[in-house]
Order: structure tokens, then sequence, then C-alpha cells
């Protein structure tokens, strides 16, 4: 399997780290490689970490309907956000996926010291937030 700091290399939001800071961020997260069908998030249950697609395709399916997601992109954030949250939809593979999956405490320490990660994820998600209202 590819190296976690060369997965880290392929997010977006990671691009403004320097190689110190992404060698950090690879030191919190562990990388994984999934069949296509592997539930990674399961509605309803708690959230205990994010997971960032790096190859690959997710599919998340909600009442209203299914989104794709793809490379670059992140999945279960917003249960790590605030405490008492529980997951709002099932992802599953769509394809082999390959990603990174950060635990709820790695991701505290992590926007607690890269900031810049928090300001890079807002726009996603007001997007996704203002999706789930139409």
């Amino acid at each position: 399997m590819t190296d976690t700091a060369d997965l880290v290399r392929r997010v977006p939001m990671f691009a403004e780290l320097d190689d110190e800071e992404m060698a950090w961020v690879a030191g919190l997260a562990t990388g994984f490689d999934v069949p296509a069908g592997f539930v990674l998030i399961e509605h309803g249950q708690p959230g205990s970490g994010m997971f960032i697609v790096t190859d690959g395709t997710v599919s998340i399916e909600l009442p209203r309907g299914e989104i794709e997601r793809g490379a670059g992109e992140f999945v279960g954030e917003l249960t790590l956000l605030a405490d008492g949250f529980t997951r709002t939809a099932r992802v599953r593979a769509k394809t082999r996926v390959r990603g990174l999956a950060i635990s709820r405490m790695a991701f505290a320490e992590l926007l607690q010291r890269e900031p810049r990660v928090a300001v890079k994820m807002l726009p996603v998600l007001a997007m996704r937030l203002a999706e789930a209202e139409s």
C-alpha cells in the first residue's frame, strides 16, 4: 500500500502544509484500502472518526438519495465537530477505495495544531449543510 505521507499529499485540504506538518498529519492518520461494497460508515452509529478518499469513489446513502464523493474529498466529519451526534448516512465504497482514517481524538488535535485545515474544510461543510436542507 502507498505510504501514508504520500496519501496526505494527495488531499487538497492539506496542500498548504509543509513537509514537517504533512509528516505530522501522516502520523495521526491511518491508511486504509477497502474493496467495492465495503461499508465505511453506518447510519445511526456514533462518529468515531472521518475518512479522506485518496483513490476511488464512495456512495453516501441519504434518505433523499445517493451522493458520490471521490479522491480528495472527505466523509464522516460532521459527527466529529460536536458531541452527541450520530452518523446521518451510510457510506459505502462504490469502487475499491484507498484513503486515510483520522480518529476523533486525532481530528481534534489536528484542528488545534493546524487551523488552516479547518479553514479549508469550512466551505465544504457549509455546502453540505445547505445540501442537507434542500
